[in-house]
């Protein structure tokens, strides 16, 4: 008798799975160790060529103990955050492996058979609209997926699933950002920005200090030229990740994701889902993270048509569940570069 397959080695995504699917990773997960080494190097030569050295500056008191602790212990937080956005299911949906049969209307006539008999033509709609806060919302009929996605749902075309209140899919976590994961993710970014800051100022005050010895900021840079690479390095990434910090505080604070903020820049754009500036930062940080909708480590039943879940097909009421999600639709080069949403390809319109 054949070993029972788990969920994840029959997962239709294009996912990486690690300890037997208990970590969920994008395709290009590959990524995520250049992200790391361009964490962890400048925090490196910062310990051992900067905070070191200030030990002896500021000997007789525990400010040098503290910098090199808090330079570990950002560092550490930030890695944390960065597996915990990486590696966690960001809110798939799975497949429904049965088309929904109940939506099927047939155009007629459409096609003529050779006794000149008019032959209707079964089809799905497009598109359908539902009430999200009292206002209407058009949703997407997912072809791949077999559902009807769900307000603020979209399938990412990067790992081949639909993703629950999508934001966009980052290569530099190799993971889609959604329902699941976006708080880390935005911690994540916001505290390496954090962590560029403390590195700029302790270098700039380790070349303070050199100056005093050395009379002049041209012989203390000569005496630390780590010191101007990493002002210099965490001058260049905080321009990424702080401003992309404000923008993401800015889309926390209207309620929106970032293929919302793209698609619908006009002034008059109606904001379904701002509950106000309060309400909507407690909806991102004072939420319960919610389960899983897949369990990618269970063993796959012969009669499951949605194998390894407990959810039934997508209906009415996974529109109307109170999660105030919109249509968005996939694209890496949103989280890649967003300068880059000019080229995104075009979206068909329902």
């Amino acid at each position: 008798m054949a070993k029972p397959k788990r969920v994840y080695q029959v997962w239709k995504g294009k996912n990486i799975f690690i300890c037997n699917g208990r970590l969920v990773f994008g395709p290009d997960a590959k990524s995520l160790v250049v992200t790391v080494l361009l964490i962890i190097v400048p925090v490196i030569l910062f310990c051992t060529h900067v905070a070191s050295n200030l030990l002896h500056e500021v000997s007789g008191s525990y400010a040098g103990y503290a910098i090199l602790l808090v330079a570990i212990s950002l560092t550490v937080f930030v890695l944390v955050l960065l597996f915990l956005t990486s590696a966690q299911d960001p809110g798939f949906i799975p497949r429904n492996l049965r088309s929904q049969e109940e939506e099927i209307i047939y155009d007629s006539p459409a096609s003529i058979e050779a006794g000149g008999t008019p032959t209707p033509v079964p089809r799905i709609p497009r598109a359908k609209e539902v009430l999200v806060n009292g206002r209407t919302v058009k949703v997407k009929y997912c072809d791949t997926c077999k559902f009807y996605r769900p307000p603020r749902c979209s399938h990412c075309s990067v790992c081949d699933n639909c993703v629950e209140r999508f934001d966009h899919h980052c290569p530099w976590v190799g993971q889609c950002i959604g329902l699941r994961n976006y708080r880390y993710f935005f911690l994540f970014i916001s505290s390496s920005a954090l962590l560029c800051c403390f590195i700029f100022a302790i270098s700039a005050l380790y070349i303070k200090y050199l100056t005093d010895d050395f009379g002049t900021v041209w012989k203390a840079m000569k005496v630390s030229p780590v010191s101007v690479l990493l002002m210099a390095y965490c001058f260049i990434f905080l321009w990424f990740v702080g401003g992309l910090t404000c923008f993401h505080l800015y889309l926390i604070g209207t309620n929106q994701t970032t293929y919302e903020n793209f698609r619908n820049r006009r002034e008059d754009a109606i904001r379904v889902y701002d509950r106000g500036l309060l309400n909507n930062f407690l909806e991102v940080f004072c939420t319960k993270v919610k389960p899983s909708r897949i369990n990618f480590h269970a063993y796959v039943q012969e009669n499951e048509t949605r194998p390894g879940t407990c959810l039934t097909p997508l209906g009415e009421a996974d529109y109307l569940d109170g999660d105030r999600r919109a249509k968005v639709e996939d694209d890496r080069e949103i989280g890649g570069d967003l300068l880059k949403i000019s080229q995104r390809r075009d979206i068909e319109e329902a």
